[in-house]
């Protein structure tokens, strides 16, 4: 089913679904490697080739943009993989790698994929038809994950991972990783990220999908130009949810422009993306769920059960959207997991390594995880 399907349907339940933006990776067969340059940063693309996605579809053609950092060691059991989160390329991971930090590139060899949707990986915006725009095909985080998995063992031959940590929607992965290859990852860590979106996340997502689709010039997802208005009204409403009341409350969004300045940034963040990608990758949000999968069948229990890596799962304790009582749920169902809550006021925010003292405080609990 295309995602435009998908939408029509949740305009009519109260539910949705949708799809995403930027350049596309030159034709090549699968399993090929190439080398891309976005003037801010080097990457690769792996070709996937006619890519089968859990829903049934064909992601036709596809390919998956990643960076690496470090060197993989010659026993090939170095290996960190940090995938994207919403609206983030490969270079937003960069702040939180380093050789100060846990994820040391001189120790370690850490790989940055690029999710489906971003604009980078296959997208709706450098898909040609019969994929293009609205019609791109939904995404499931296992397909990521496969895509991924296919990645590390066509391109470098790994077999073993020794961490997967994620942020928000790699967070959500980090989790689908432990359950679908339980034998090849040793470690995880979900940052701000749940094993299964929860209704309430579901439904702040539906607010600001239909702030962007109110839009006249949305057209459907057939946009001759960007729908300007939507992509801000859909900035502006995000921005009050990524981080607390106290975060405002204590002028933390101030950082010279005030209440407009802060918004503005949101914009800014967002405005980066093409329209349909936005919503491709929210549509990868909703449906994430771990049961979601033939092997698990819907029980949620089966599939934490299946997660055997050792995990230090950190929710932000002001999250709004990924708060820790979900994942206050899912710990306890996992065999060999704790739960370590950020102590910050700035929610969804502190995951994300953009703040020094939270950047820190995560760093010393994968620092922790990693020697264990």
């Amino acid at each position: 089913m295309h995602r435009r399907d998908l939408l029509k349907s949740a305009v009519a339940a109260g539910v949705g679904v949708v799809s995403a933006g930027a350049p596309r990776a030159e034709a090549g067969g699968a399993g090929q490697n190439q080398r891309r340059s976005t003037g801010a940063a080097d990457y690769e693309t792996f070709d996937l080739g006619d890519f089968p996605l859990l829903s049934g579809e064909v992601l036709r053609s596809a390919s998956l943009a990643y960076q690496t950092h470090g060197e993989l060691s010659a026993a090939r059991d170095n290996v960190i993989v940090y995938p994207t989160w919403y609206a983030g390329r490969h270079t937003s991971n960069a702040s939180s790698i380093g050789e100060d930090l846990a994820l040391d590139p001189s120790r370690y060899f850490i790989v940055v994929p690029d999710q489906f949707g971003n604009g980078l990986s296959s997208s709706p915006s450098n898909s040609p038809a019969p994929q293009d725009r609205m019609r791109f095909p939904l995404v499931h985080p296992y397909d990521n994950v496969r895509a991924q998995h296919r990645l590390l063992t066509e391109r470098y031959g790994i077999d073993r991972i020794k961490l997967v940590v994620g942020f928000s929607m790699s967070g959500q992965q980090a989790f689908h990783w432990g359950a679908l290859y339980p034998d090849m990852v040793e470690r995880i860590a979900p940052i701000c990220g749940s094993a299964k979106t929860a209704v309430h996340n579901f439904v702040f997502l539906e607010g600001i999908k239909a702030a962007l689709t109110a839009d006249c010039a949305w057209a459907g997802g057939d946009y001759t130009s960007p729908p300007v208005a939507g992509l801000r009204a859909f900035s502006r409403v995000y921005a009050g949810w990524y981080a607390s009341q106290s975060f405002f409350r204590e002028g933390l969004h101030d950082t010279g422009g005030g209440v407009e300045g802060f918004l503005a940034g949101a914009e800014r963040s967002f405005g980066r993306f093409d329209a349909n990608d936005l919503l491709a990758m929210l549509a990868t949000w909703q449906a994430a769920d771990i049961s979601a999968h033939p092997r698990f069948g819907g029980d949620l229990a089966a599939a934490l059960g299946a997660i055997r890596a050792r995990a230090f799962v950190m929710p932000s304790r002001t999250d709004l959207y990924f708060p820790p009582e979900d994942n206050e749920i899912e710990v306890p169902q996992m065999p060999n997991a704790e739960l370590r809550v950020i102590p910050s006021i700035r929610g969804h925010l502190a995951g994300g390594g953009g703040n020094p003292e939270d950047r820190r405080w995560v760093s010393d609990q994968l620092e922790e995880l990693l020697a264990t």
